[in-house]
């Protein structure tokens, strides 16, 4: 392989590489019904007049698989960390009992289970199309390459179809498995 077409299919592999973990990253943040601490990895609190990850100010636990726990490094954080958990629009109704923030993590219904699957299936759609668009762009920049010859264009072309189809199995193989977790009751 010569290196313009190992530096095009390097690029088109980190651009596969990264749809994959953009799409690893949204499936985090559908829940499905056993609580995580990943289920608040969004909220933003406001810490002294900047938006900082509720990781950094707060302690977050799950005692059971029913309840989320936050506990703040600094008591006067606990009415700006409730305010970040109503703000980031996830469905939780903070309690506050003076010390900790609880959240209890209702069990879905089968309409939510089912429309978080849709999300999910959404999601990896998303990526299916970030990975084709990055074997389009390889394959357009091996085309314009005029120091390619024709031969190895072919073959380019070939293996840039096969590292596709393999990160859109990645992509099945990963939907498939939070499919799975959703509809688990």
């Amino acid at each position: 392989m010569n290196e313009d077409v190992q530096f095009i299919f390097d690029t088109a592999k980190e651009s596969m590489d990264n749809a994959i973990k953009h799409l690893e990253k949204q499936l985090v943040n559908i829940r499905a019904g056993k609580a995580s601490p990943a289920m608040l990895g969004s909220v933003m609190v406001d810490y002294y007049g900047s938006q900082t990850p509720l990781s950094q100010v707060a302690n977050v636990n799950t005692p059971d698989g029913r309840t989320i726990t936050v506990q703040p490094w600094e008591k006067s954080m606990l009415q700006e960390i409730e305010r970040g958990i109503a703000y980031a629009n996830l469905g939780f109704n903070p309690m506050n009992n003076g010390e900790t923030i609880i959240i209890n993590v209702p069990p879905l219904t089968e309409e939510r289970r089912i429309a978080l699957a849709k999300q999910a299936k959404a999601e990896s759609e998303d990526a299916k199309i970030s990975i084709r668009t990055a074997r389009k762009e390889a394959m357009n920049d091996i085309k314009k390459n005029d120091d390619i010859s024709e031969d190895l264009q072919k073959n380019a072309e070939l293996d840039i179809q096969k590292l596709t189809d393999t990160y859109v199995k990645r992509i099945d193989d990963i939907f498939e498995n939070k499919e799975k977790e959703i509809m688990t009751v």
